[in-house]
């Protein structure tokens, strides 16, 4: 008879844990808190618009693919490569920086401040590349000690042993000179949840990810049509998904985890357990672990929280791209105080997606879906978000001096979702939107395990466990997860 598993948590990693192991021959049932799949890869429909309320695009597309191949399945869903990756501007400034992947045309953009981009941006991105590859070891790894990780590091090679020292900024400083080309460069630190000015060096290798390797990509449809896609292939495993369902405390029987128990009362039993909740979060909370109570967990580095704002407008923005970033001219100074200020400047920084541009069908005719997204304090800076609303206000006012159209007449639907609205749907530590941050003493075998301290047939998969957040790295946490689960049964 088939093992059972049982998977706390639809997000990305649980349904792919999950595929993986029903196509390992596991009998396997998952367990949702919210009414759908898909934890923070999900979807708002409202007002006859579609909005991404997430993620809402996504690289190493070759990371899907491998899964796929993994599970003999044909990927279920289809994508697109962007081009431009995206657009930058900057504020009292009317150029806008389109983010091209070809090096001849996006150094064109960079021609005045920049002179000598593209011999610079080669020579960033032959360090990049080699970075990415150097660093797989570390990342498709798992760890069962510390000594394990500490005899794994060394595999990266003694060339890159200063980015280890140095920020994402003062990697990029030292190719390029000018402002503009340094700021934008930089920003893929933002997609980590921090700034360029305290995350590691080392992750410059996403420059390599977005401008040569791979580049981004958009879902037809909607990014929901992955959850989509991998609950339909769960479906034909019968893998049942009990939704509304959230897990409040547990019964164990010596250093077996023997029971998880929902809000209801109800008892979940199984011969393995895969928690893809936050890792630390539920150590802390239902195992009641002191090493992860809130006081530990709150000294501990936790990326932003956002604000999002997803608006449906009855009108086109034909000179829009899909992906968009509006910058201010303090880019330092407001990445200084953008994570533990209460106050919000009176013009942040933000992003925004226009869902709509390359799916039309996400909007209702000569109508535009706008995802916006916004870096703010976590709940342990800024408790409050009762000007919320002020806050919102003055990001669309922003927004509509910038792009020469005021949209503001034209707004027939707008929904906001604050740190504080994060952290109760997903259970997120202070509302902080990518969980833990990506120090270098909280990656690898430094990050929590995907396996249980204390529990043999316990396991953990998702964002906030190891190789860390990102869609991509989410996949390779499956499989990780996976190898876990499969060794133990071996055993």
């Amino acid at each position: 008879m088939a093992k059972k598993v049982l998977i706390a948590g639809a997000g990305l990693g649980g349904l792919a844990t999950g595929l993986r192991l029903a196509k390992k021959g596991y009998s396997v049932e998952i367990l949702e808190k919210n009414g759908k799949a898909g934890g923070r890869l999900n979807q708002l429909k409202k007002d006859g618009f579609t909005f991404d309320t997430g993620p809402s695009f996504f690289a190493m597309s070759y990371e899907f693919t491998d899964f796929a191949k993994d599970c003999n399945i044909t990927l279920p869903f289809k994508y697109y490569s962007l081009d431009p990756l995206y657009t930058v501007s900057f504020r009292n400034s009317d150029k806008v920086y389109h983010l091209f992947k070809d090096l001849h045309k996006l150094a064109a953009e960079f021609r005045e401040e920049e002179p000598g981009f593209e011999q610079a941006m080669r020579k960033y991105l032959d360090k990049c590349r080699r970075l990415y590859y150097d660093t797989n070891v570390v990342i498709k790894n798992n760890y069962d000690s510390l000594l394990h990780y500490a005899l794994t590091l060394p595999q990266v090679g003694p060339a890159h042993v200063g980015t280890l020292f140095r920020s994402f900024w003062s990697q990029v400083s030292r190719y390029f000179k000018s402002n503009e080309a340094r700021e934008i460069l930089s920003l893929v630190a933002f997609f980590l949840g921090r700034t360029p000015f305290d995350t590691p060096a080392t992750y410059t290798l996403l420059s390599y990810t977005e401008f040569m390797h791979d580049g981004y990509f958009n879902v037809e449809g909607g990014m929901y049509k992955i959850v989509e896609g991998i609950v339909n292939e769960l479906e034909k495993e019968n893998v049942k998904i009990s939704y509304n369902t959230e897990i409040v405390d547990f019964v164990a029987e010596g250093n077996k985890l023997k029971y998880l128990i929902d809000s209801e009362g109800k008892k979940w039993e199984a011969d393995i357990m895969v928690i893809n909740a936050d890792a630390a979060v539920f150590r802390g909370k239902i195992f009641r672990r002191p090493e992860f109570s809130e006081e530990k967990l709150d000294r501990m580095e936790w990326t932003m929280g956002s604000l999002t704002i997803y608006l449906g407008i009855d009108r086109k923005l034909p000179d829009i791209q899909h992906h968009n970033y509006y910058l201010g001219t303090d880019y330092r100074e407001y990445a200084g105080k953008v994570y533990s200020s209460a106050e919000i400047d009176e013009a942040p920084y933000y992003y925004v997606n226009v869902l709509s541009r390359s799916n039309p069908e996400c909007a209702p005719p000569g109508c535009e879906s706008l995802f916006f997204v916004c870096p703010v304090p976590d709940l342990r800076f800024k408790s409050s978000w009762h000007d919320r609303d002020q806050i919102v206000d003055r990001i669309i006012d922003d927004f509509s001096r910038r792009t020469g159209t005021d949209i503001r007449p034209h707004i027939v639907s707008r929904t906001v979702y604050t740190p504080e609205d994060w952290g109760d749907q997903f259970n997120l530590h202070r509302g902080s939107g990518l969980g833990l941050s990506h120090k270098m003493l909280q990656i690898g075998a430094l990050r929590p395990k995907n396996f249980d301290e204390h529990f043999k047939n316990v396991f953990y998969t998702g964002a906030s466990t190891i190789p860390g957040t990102g869609l991509p790295m989410v996949i390779i946490g499956s499989k990780l997860t996976t190898e876990r689960v499969l060794k133990y049964n071996d055993q």
